[in-house]
């Protein structure tokens, strides 16, 4: 059995004083948003937690879909590595960047100074070379597809974007992966669906993505993005497709979001016979602890 966690969203805090020049930009909007109400949404005792209660589970290993930081500030980037080491050592952690993230232009070359070990590819699984993304990550019977959905974005805006060349690559990826009969598991951060958030935030190419799927099949899509439980299912070759959606990671209970949680994925079988049963694990809406919420089997699907 192979067991894989899946977290997201972590909006790490607090956030360093900005200088002025920094504010010059949609920074400006975010920032008077973390004042009045996110830094009350975003506890950073509540991500401490969430994650001592992940590294009890012992998962083989851990995805991270995205918004480490909150406004791309460079002083938040400084702190996200010792985050990212508390999941693991990066050959067991895969991390795929969010909007915001890619708050501003600037933000995206912080990328390889503070992430890169993360999103990393194995040369050998078809990745490595070349644009960063996708990447593909070969962990037992598991295939980790990285692909990044974070651009940046006018004020009032956070959509995402594959591209053609990611979809072009990726459609060749899990064709080959599914052929050597590995369990295909896509990150991303913004639903690849029709969600009920705002239409300034969804995923412009969403439906090119769900058309390679439906070509090339994938076992699991994992997402972030709307701080929600999700679970849809898009068309693939062989069946349904399960897409998971989670909370963010660091979210208080009692507040306007669902409280903070993380799901493990455990995963037998071989191609054509996979097994999946998905646990979720997050605050209690009374905010206790971290507990047990449900329990599902994607695959087979039913």
């Amino acid at each position: 059995m192979f067991v894989l966690a899946h977290l997201t969203d972590l909006h790490i805090g607090p956030l360093p004083r900005p200088r002025l020049a920094e504010l010059a930009s949609k920074r400006v909007l975010g920032w008077l948003n973390w004042r009045r109400n996110r830094r009350r949404c975003h506890r950073v005792e509540i991500l401490t937690d969430l994650i001592a209660d992940l590294a009890a589970q012992r998962p083989d290993h851990t995805a991270v879909t995205g918004d480490l930081v909150n406004l791309a500030l460079p002083g938040e980037f400084a702190a996200t590595g010792a985050w990212l080491t508390a999941f693991g050592p990066p050959e067991d952690v895969s991390f795929v960047p969010g909007n915001h993230d890619a708050y501003v232009r600037a933000a995206v070359a912080q990328w390889d100074r503070h992430w890169d070990a993360y999103m990393r590819g194995d040369r050998e699984a078809g990745s490595g070379a070349g644009p960063r993304f996708p990447y593909v990550r070969r962990r037992g019977p598991v295939a980790l597809v990285g692909l990044s959905s974070a651009v940046p974005t006018p004020a009032f805006m956070a959509t995402g974007l594959i591209g053609r060349d990611q979809l072009a690559a990726v459609e060749t990826l899990l064709g080959r992966l599914g052929a050597a009969g590995l369990f295909r598991v896509v990150l991303l951060h913004h639903p690849p669906y029709r969600t009920p958030a705002s239409h300034y935030k969804r995923l412009v190419d969403a439906a090119a993505l769900r058309a390679v799927l439906a070509r090339t099949g994938a076992e699991l899509v994992l997402h972030g993005h709307d701080h929600v439980h999700a679970l849809e299912w898009l068309d693939g070759p062989a069946g349904g497709i399960p897409v998971v959606g989670l909370p963010s990671a660091s979210a208080a209970p009692g507040g306007h979001h669902q409280p903070a949680a993380y799901n493990l994925y455990r995963i037998e079988g071989e191609a054509g016979a996979f097994r999946c049963e998905a646990i979720s694990r997050g605050f209690a809406a009374d905010g206790t602890g971290v507990v047990e919420i449900a329990r599902r089997r994607l695959l087979p699907a039913g």
